[in-house]
């Protein structure tokens, strides 16, 4: 069997590749068990300057790995660019803290020594989506190898050699060989990687119902999980937003990868004394957003991943129209080749509606007009997501009130679009998901929290 990367731009096969057997591929983890072993006991400032190396390629090889997004799954090449950018600066973040991160914790008790300690636990198998090809992976893998952990790839099979890449990345950094490892399997293979034994733990970047599944598995073997999943993020423009600045953010936070990203703006909710204004706004600004051949530096928008996923989005419009909702920008599939989809503004957004209960996953919002801040406010939590969310007001105090004690997500910012950060940890509740990924939490969750008392 062979696994394909098309261009989502032209539907060009790009390249071909022959799928692990299930024998090769439960030999790929057991030689990542094997070098796991040594380096554990490798000091963390050795492993730091591996992982600087390899924040130095990054930054080194950037346009290269953006034409090769552009190229699999359709990324814009200026976004890449950013993107692998963004991969640097979590190696680099987590080889300065990784010690400070995993060092021991004293504790007071009747012993002569008392501590915490933090210990790698084995292999973590992580399964990634391709929307962010690049990001997903090291999110998970600076802090997994700088704890001590090996790591085996499955990734989106769309996007092969994006996960090829990254394994070289490691590589000529000089990771111990077979540390870190991409299996060229599909997704019939990854419940046996699961319960292979030498992986101690797995983490999935992906839809709620893949989620499911992992958990399932993982659970009956007892391993620890941590899932990033979908979202469907509310942004509150409230009665006092700056109505210019709202829509700008709006805007920024809806088209962020082609509007392909969990944690992208999905649902504005507008405060109906604000929301002709602040719809006009938001028009005008989606309307100028560019769409076309990401392989271009002037592009915003480039085409879907899939010509597939854009079928379920144009239904998903299409559906909420014709249960009463107004499409006031795009809407309509271009001709031509690619799986390109407008930017769309939906407006007249009610429950009950796919526009309204579902994850729009490409660069179409939901505006759904609301009463006052109350009722904004239930029905930001009127979600099965909690992933991220945002407020929108002039009054700070209000707005950081909302944020933290009102809405229930895993991040909520004020007056800016959502993304993520090595600095603060990131990650949903609800279909959302569960764990942490970044910052001092994200290290500590692939680890042994161990107790040390010396009488």
């Amino acid at each position: 069997m062979t696994i394909q990367s098309i261009s989502p731009t032209t539907g060009e096969v790009l390249e071909s590749y022959d799928e692990m057997t299930p024998v090769a591929a439960q030999d790929a983890v057991a030689e990542a068990h094997k070098a796991f072993l040594s380096w554990r006991r490798t000091p963390v400032a050795a492993r730091a300057e591996r992982m600087r190396r390899a924040a130095e390629t990054l930054r080194r090889n950037a346009s290269e790995y953006a034409r090769l997004m552009a190229q699999e799954m359709g990324k814009p090449v200026r976004d890449g660019e950013a993107e692998a950018q963004k991969c640097a600066r979590v190696c680099d973040y987590f080889a300065q803290n990784a010690d400070r991160f995993l060092a021991r914790e004293p504790v007071a008790t009747e012993a002569r020594t008392s501590f915490v300690t933090f210990q790698p636990l084995g292999v973590v198998l992580a399964v990634m989506p391709w929307n962010f090809p690049f990001w997903q992976v090291f999110r998970f893998a600076a802090p997994a190898l700088m704890a001590g952990n090996g790591a085996v790839l499955k990734h989106a099979s769309n996007v092969s050699g994006c996960a090829l890449a990254i394994e070289k990345i490691f590589c000529q950094a000089g990771f111990p060989e077979n540390l870190f490892r991409t299996l060229m399997i599909g997704s019939q293979q990854v419940e046996a990687m699961i319960q292979h034994p030498s992986v101690k733990a797995v983490t999935l970047t992906g839809s709620a119902p893949a989620g499911r599944a992992v958990a399932r598995i993982a659970g009956a073997m007892l391993k620890k999980t941590v899932l990033e999943l979908g979202g469907s993020d509310p942004y509150l423009v409230l009665h006092d937003a700056d109505l210019e600045l709202a829509a700008a953010v709006c805007t920024k936070g809806r088209l962020v990868n082609s509007g392909q990203s969990c944690v992208a703006a999905k649902r504005f909710i507008v405060v109906e004394e604000v929301r002709g204004e602040f719809e006009r706004l938001f028009v005008a600004r989606m309307g100028v957003a560019k769409m076309g051949d990401p392989l271009r530096e002037d592009t915003e928008i480039g085409p879907l991943a899939r010509h597939d996923l854009r079928a379920t989005l144009h239904r998903q419009v299409q559906a909420s129209v014709a249960q009463g909702a107004r499409c006031v920008l795009g809407g309509k599939i271009p001709d031509g080749p690619g799986a390109f989809y407008p930017p769309t503004v939906l407006s007249d957004v009610r429950p009950g509606m796919p526009a309204y209960e579902e994850e729009l996953f490409g660069p179409v919002a939901a505006i759904i007009p609301v009463k006052d801040e109350e009722a904004a406010i239930a029905t930001a939590n009127d979600s099965t997501f909690g992933l991220g969310g945002c407020v929108l007001t002039r009054d700070l105090a209000r707005g950081e009130r909302i944020a933290a004690e009102m809405i229930d997500s895993g991040c909520v910012f004020v007056n800016e679009a959502v993304r993520s950060d090595p600095r603060l940890p990131f990650g949903g509740i609800k279909e959302s998901g569960y764990g942490r990924e970044l910052s001092a939490y994200g290290i500590k969750e692939f680890v042994n929290v161990k107790t040390i008392y010396v009488a």
